[in-house]
């Protein structure tokens, strides 16, 4: 094990034991985990062990760095809900002595708010956001393994509520080129608040663990990928508060006992991300997810439709790749995500 790989396990074992899993709304910085990509968000919306020179990926997962990214940018702009937005760039460079080296910005946009005292009375607009700088670095060990590690400076402004935090991400893959099958372990944000909205409120951060793997067919143009995520946390359930659930058959005034095999199913696949890939030629590729977790979540109970679903479709046009991708999250609305990326150095004369 050289000394790279030991600094990165020591920044693993110092971060964890303070960065406990909280999900939903218990933790700051969530815009972190917001797809960056319409890759991403076409399948399923968590970190991706594709190892294919898609720069897209490297934000969610820092060990895909390599020097095929060198010189490549990529754009992406995500519609939300309710009028907020939030988008990316990022840009790959390869330094031969020290690795590849991938810069991102990230933002999201809360909008415009009317601000208004206790009686009703406007005193003018405000405007909320967050933003995170971001170098990522990778770098290939050997033929089959890679590891990376992303540094993020992270700025929150709420009104008149600012904080900012440091975290990093870690990760390792493992490809192996002639079975096209490649597996990622993925640690992210591990760290804490520095500036905290209201003095001694400190906030956790959204550490999140993510096992990914991807195959793609030797005889057919089909990728399969499958994500775990959350692995920090078994129980990912959430049960409303002021929900009551029948204690007794109406019919038989027998007690109603829940299948504990339907239980741990149930929060056995709250962890699965499942999506498949097709490209039939090299100039366009239409990809499928489906987050089982998004569906029992976000559905209602008396129309589920497409809820955790997840398509895309990404073309090559001319120097650009051009992606489209749309996730339901709710009966509501689906976002839409627009990514382009592009190679810089096929616009210089050689």
């Amino acid at each position: 094990m050289n000394k790279t790989s030991i600094y990165i396990l020591l920044i693993i074992f110092a971060f964890s034991k303070s960065s406990l899993a909280q999900l939903g709304g218990q933790d700051t910085y969530r815009f972190l985990n917001l797809s960056n990509s319409t890759r991403i968000a076409s399948l399923g919306g968590s970190g991706l062990a594709i190892k294919d020179n898609d720069i897209s990926l490297a934000l969610f997962n820092p060990s895909l760095i390599n020097p095929g990214m060198s010189n490549h940018l990529s754009l992406s702009f995500i519609d939300y809900f309710a009028g907020i937005n939030y988008g990316y760039a990022t840009y790959a460079k390869t330094y031969e002595n020290y690795g590849s080296f991938a810069g991102s910005i990230q933002y999201i946009n809360y909008g415009s708010f009317i601000e208004a005292d206790e009686t009703g009375e406007k005193l003018g607009t405000f405007s909320a956001g967050e933003f995170a700088f971001v170098v990522g670095w990778g770098r290939q060990l050997d033929s089959a393994f890679s590891i990376g590690a992303n540094l993020k400076n992270i700025y929150s402004s709420l009104y008149t509520y600012n904080s900012y935090g440091l975290a990093v991400d870690v990760s390792g893959t493992y490809h192996n080129a002639q079975n096209d099958f490649t597996a990622s372990l993925i640690f992210k944000n591990i760290g804490r608040q520095i500036s905290y909205y209201r003095p001694g409120e400190r906030e956790t951060l959204p550490f999140e663990i993510q096992l990914s793997i991807s195959k793609k067919l030797e005889n057919a143009p089909l990728r399969f990928i499958v994500v775990a995520d959350n692995l920090q946390q078994y129980d990912l359930t959430y049960e409303e508060p002021f929900a009551s659930k029948p204690s007794t058959d109406p019919l038989t005034g027998e007690p109603i006992e829940e299948s504990k095999v339907k239980e741990h199913l149930d929060k056995f696949f709250r962890h699965i991300v499942a999506g498949v890939e097709f490209t039939p030629t090299q100039n366009i590729a239409l990809s499928l997810g489906y987050n089982y977790r998004k569906s029992q979540e976000m559905r209602l109970s008396t129309r589920t439709a497409t809820v955790g679903f997840s398509w895309g479709i990404h073309i090559n046009v001319s120097r650009f790749r051009f992606g489209y991708a749309r996730s339901a999250f709710h009966l509501a609305g689906s976002p839409n995500h627009i990514t382009i990326t592009t190679n810089l150095s096929d616009f210089v004369s050689k």
